[in-house]
C-alpha cells in the first residue's frame, strides 16, 4: 500500500498524505505546501508516508 500513497503523493500530494492519516493537521500543512510550491508539497508528503507507520 505505500507504493500507491508514494505514486499518488508525487503526482497529487495532498492525496498522498490524506491516504497516511486523514484529515489531520498533516493534511492541511501539506495543502499550504503544494499551494506554496509543488516540490515542497511533495517532500512533505514521503516525508509524511516513510515515517508515520
Amino acid at each position: 500500500m505505500d507504493i500507491i500513497r508514494l505514486i499518488a503523493a508525487i503526482f497529487i500530494p495532498p492525496l498522498g498524505v490524506f491516504l497516511q492519516v486523514g484529515l489531520g493537521r498533516d493534511f492541511w500543512i501539506n495543502i499550504l505546501l503544494t499551494i506554496l510550491g509543488y516540490v515542497p508539497g511533495i517532500v512533505h508528503a514521503v516525508y509524511i508516508i516513510l515515517t508515520r507507520r
